[in-house]
Formats: structure tokens, sequence, C-alpha cells
């Protein structure tokens, strides 16, 4: 199969998928390396298709959305993110990303995509297994999420839950 067949059909299984499908999945299905699925899928984002890259895998975003959003300025320990995140989607937000301004590498911007407990606690669990560190201690603790709902009362309701829990950045 020649490249642009290849990601044509790249494009048809993430337009039917309900989840991030995995590079080493999509690599098994088209019978190419995940490497090839790589270079696939930044050929792709270059001609404009709108390709998410999560932890779990690669996702085509829709653009018709029509759900609030808002960026969240927050602060708190490493043992926190668990509950940070829980609190996020408890309340029905769904998590769309984590952000740092570096001071040598500027801004810093991860897709996470996570909009339940069970992904909130894959996350927590990767970064225990893979004994990583999240990129909030690249910057003392101080991260942006940005923050999707059906609604802007649902995104007061989260602010203030993440106040009351004092993870919200004192300068927010």
């Amino acid at each position: 199969m020649d490249g642009n067949k290849r990601r044509a059909q790249i494009i048809e299984l993430l337009s039917f998928a309900e989840d991030p499908l995995p590079g080493a999945a999509l690599a098994r299905k088209l019978g190419v390396s995940r490497q090839v699925i790589v270079q696939d899928i930044a050929l792709l984002r270059a001609t404009n298709k709108d390709i998410l890259s999560t932890a779990r895998g690669y996702l085509l975003y829709q653009q018709e959305n029509t759900k609030a959003n808002r960026c969240f300025l927050v602060s708190h320990t490493t043992v926190q993110i668990e509950d940070e995140l829980n609190t996020i989607v408890d309340l029905g937000g769904k998590v769309l990303d984590v952000i740092v301004t570096h001071p040598i590498y500027g801004i810093i911007n991860v897709d996470l995509l996570i909009s339940n407990r069970r992904e909130v606690a894959e996350f927590v669990e990767k970064i225990r297994t893979n004994r990583t560190k999240p990129l909030k201690e690249l910057t003392n603790d101080v991260h942006y999420h940005t923050v999707e709902a059906d609604n802007e009362y649902v995104l007061d309701q989260i602010q203030n839950a993440l106040a009351l829990k004092k993870y919200l950045h004192p300068s927010s």
C-alpha cells in the first residue's frame, strides 16, 4: 500500500474510533512500523488534519465543539495529582492538556484528554510505573490545565472545588 492510501486509511480509522488509537495498533493494522505511523501522522498534521497525540494514542479532533472551556492556573504536589484530576472529572470536566511555561524552553503543552476516573488512574499509574516526573516539576509545581465542560456553570463548579482544595495558584 502506498503512503497516500495508508494515510487515508489512518484518517478513516481515527474518524471511527471512540478512544485514542495507539501508534502500535495502527502499525499492526496497516502492516508497517510504528515509526512509519509517526511519520504519517506528522504529514497529515502538515496538511491541516487535526490529530491529537495523547499518552493513549492518536485521536482525530472534531472542530465543531459547542462545549465551554477554561484554562486554570494550578499548583499542587505530585501526590495530589490524582485528587486534582478526579475533582475535575467528577464534576463533569475533561482535562484537555497540561501546560507549563519553562524559563528556557518556553511554553510546553501536552494533550491529556482525561475525562473519567479510569483515565485518571491510568495516567497516575503511568507516572508511577515509568518513574517519570510530571511536567509541573519543571516549574515548581505551577502549571495550567485547559478544561472542557458542557457549560460555564460546570466550569464555575470546578473552579470553586479547586479553590476549596487550594489547588488554584494564588495569582489566578
